[in-house]
C-alpha cells in the first residue's frame, strides 16, 4: 500500500466528483454541487485518514437518512469485482469512503452491513469497516469470519485474517481477543494452507501481530504448524517469524 502522504491528494474534490457522478446515475436526487463544494472546502489541511472520514460524513449528509436505502445506493455503484490480488488501492481507492461510511453508520445494521463489507472487500478492503462489528458482535463476527475463511473468493479469505488482526496498521487496535486469542486461531487454522499469496501474507502478518500481543499461545500455535509439511504453511511461518524469533 502507498504511504498516506502519497495518496492524501487523491481524497479531494476530484474524488467527490467521481463519487457524485456514479451516485447520480442511481440516485438522481443527490445534490452533487453541495457535496463536491463541501468536500473541496473541508479537506484543506486534513490528513489522509481525516479526509476519508470527512467524505464519508458528507455522503451521510447527502444520501437518504435511512441507512439501508443509502447503503443500497452506495453498493450499486461499486461496479465489477477486482479479479486480482493487486490494485485494491490503485484502482479502487475511491471505494474507501464507502467502507468508512459502513464503519461509521452501519454498526446497528449487522446483516445489511456484513453484506456491504463483503461487496466492498472484493474491490478495495473491508478490513477497517469490520472492526466495530467485531467489537460489538464478537461471536457473530467470528462465525462470519469462519465462513469467509472457507470462501472460494480470496478477497473474503484475506478479510477473515486481516479484519481480526490485533495490530492492523492505519486503524485503532483490536483488543477484543488479546487475553484469549484461541477463537481467532480457529479462523487462522482454516487459512494456514491457503495457496494465494494475498491471503498468506495476511496470515503471516497476523501471526506477527500476535507474537507481539500474546506471545506464548502464538508460539505454541506456530510450533504446532511447524510439524506440517505443507509448503504454504511453512511460508506463512517464515513470514510471521522474520522479525520475531520463536
Amino acid at each position: 500500500m502507498k504511504t498516506s502522504n502519497s495518496i492524501t491528494a487523491y481524497f479531494n474534490e476530484s474524488l467527490a466528483s467521481l463519487l457524485s457522478e456514479k451516485i447520480k446515475q442511481v440516485y438522481r436526487s443527490f445534490n452533487s454541487e453541495s457535496f463536491i463544494k463541501n468536500v473541496k472546502i473541508d479537506v484543506v489541511g486534513k490528513t489522509y485518514t481525516q479526509r476519508i472520514v470527512l467524505i464519508a460524513e458528507q455522503l451521510a449528509e447527502h444520501l437518504p437518512k435511512d441507512y439501508e436505502k443509502a447503503i443500497d445506493i452506495l453498493i450499486s455503484i461499486l461496479g465489477e469485482e477486482n479479479p486480482n490480488e493487486t490494485g485494491m488501492f490503485k484502482f479502487y481507492y475511491w471505494v474507501m469512503p464507502i467502507g468508512k461510511y459502513v464503519e461509521l453508520y452501519g454498526v446497528d445494521y449487522y446483516a445489511t452491513s456484513i453484506k456491504a463489507i463483503e461487496a466492498i472487500t472484493k474491490r478495495n478492503t473491508g478490513e477497517y469497516a469490520i472492526r466495530p462489528f467485531i467489537r460489538k458482535y464478537p461471536n457473530k463476527s467470528l462465525k462470519q469470519m469462519k465462513k469467509w475463511a472457507q470462501s472460494s473468493n480470496f478477497h473474503l479469505r484475506r478479510l477473515a485474517s486481516e479484519g481480526l488482526r490485533p495490530k492492523l496498521p492505519w486503524c485503532t487496535k483490536l483488543d477484543t481477543f488479546n487475553a484469549n486469542p484461541y477463537p481467532v486461531f480457529e479462523v487462522l487454522e482454516l487459512l494456514k494452507e491457503d495457496q494465494v499469496m494475498f491471503v498468506k501474507k495476511s496470515v503471516g502478518n497476523h501471526l506477527t501481530d500476535w507474537l507481539k500481543v500474546n506471545y506464548e499461545p502464538t508460539k505454541l500455535l506456530i510450533n504446532k504448524w511447524k510439524e506440517s509439511d505443507n509448503k504454504h504453511t511453512q511460508w506463512i511461518i517464515k513470514r510471521a517469524t522474520r522479525k520475531i524469533r520463536v
